[in-house]
């Protein structure tokens, strides 16, 4: 079946581009500006200095003054708090990246690694702020309120995991004789850590530049030949493409309420998108499943807790 249905589906964008391409080239042109314009500048730096302090384990032991607090509040270690932090300020799929790479220089242990896929890839506060409060919520939430459900939503997520799915696993222990290597870039010079680093970035911004344009196109196809109306419509591109599916939600014109809810869902889940791109920086060694998992657990919880405060405000 995947034989058949995965060159059916190409074969299906090569049409709309061929068939459709007034509404193909704009969406892609729309994708690769998403990519020039704001995840090259603020992303790309970002990969590549976190690339230089894991293969040095500077990560580790800048933290390693509050392991306890680590360990007991989150249940990790201090090289995996630093997945937490710069998930938590630099956004999808900062986290995750962290997390593997973290693995890859044997700083973490896979179960380590695969918990921290659960609470640790978020949207950045710059995209929350910009594209969910400003453009989606017209200013008409709070900040305060937006950021709390959502961190109190991954928080829970955390919870869960950690003492339902992870119960009986042991999280922060030493990483074992399995994952104790080194890439190259960590045991040679400083100057061959920097250039590891640097093509390390180019490459991983590269692919996430990749996996925009492809779902900005299949978001094209989607508007074209489905109605997208609906709250469901809105739901199912949010899913896809988590910035298409928040911009066409602001210009709906859907209740508040149903915007609100939505949009909260789609931010907490991330999208397919996002899967895609977090499924591709991942270390060989690790599954993508807790990641899925986390993401449409910790949206249900999103969803639940702004009904309550819809209902309590």
């Amino acid at each position: 079946m995947k034989r058949i249905l995965f060159p059916a589906g190409i074969l299906l964008l090569l049409s709309f581009l061929l068939c459709f391409p007034q509404e193909a080239l704009p969406a892609a042109k729309e994708g690769m500006e998403l990519w020039l314009n704001t995840l090259i500048p603020t992303l790309l730096p970002f990969i590549i200095l976190t690339g230089l302090l894991i293969g040095t384990n500077a990560a580790g032991w800048l933290l390693a003054p509050l392991e306890r607090f680590w360990n007991v509040v989150f249940g990790i270690t201090s090289s995996g708090a630093y997945a937490l932090i710069l998930g938590l300020l630099c956004g999808y799929p900062m986290g995750a990246k962290i997390s593997s790479d973290m693995y890859a220089h044997g700083r973490i242990s896979k179960n380590e690694a695969e918990y921290l896929l659960t609470f640790t890839n978020h949207a950045s506060p710059v995209f929350i702020h910009t594209y969910l409060i400003h453009l989606c919520l017209q200013d008409q939430v709070s900040p305060g309120t937006v950021y709390g459900i959502l961190f109190l939503a991954s928080f829970l997520t955390m919870l869960i995991f950690r003492f339902c799915i992870w119960k009986g696993r042991t999280i922060t222990s030493k990483t074992d004789s399995e994952n104790q290597k080194t890439e190259p870039s960590a045991s040679g010079s400083m100057g061959t850590l920097l250039d590891a680093s640097i093509m390390n970035g180019f490459e991983t911004i590269t692919r996430m530049g990749g996996h925009i344009l492809l779902f900005s196109i299949i978001s094209a196809f989607i508007r074209h030949f489905l109605k997208t109306g609906s709250a469901a419509g809105y739901l199912l591109l949010g899913s896809l493409e988590l910035t298409t599916g928040l911009h066409y939600l602001s210009c709906s014109g859907l209740p508040f309420s149903v915007r609100y809810l939505c949009s909260m869902s789609m931010a907490a889940f991330g999208g397919v998108c996002i899967l895609a791109q977090t499924k591709s920086l991942l270390h060989q060694d690790l599954s993508v499943l807790p990641y899925v998992s986390a993401k449409c657990l910790n949206a249900a919880i999103t969803a639940l807790l702004v009904l309550i405060f819809v209902q309590v405000v």
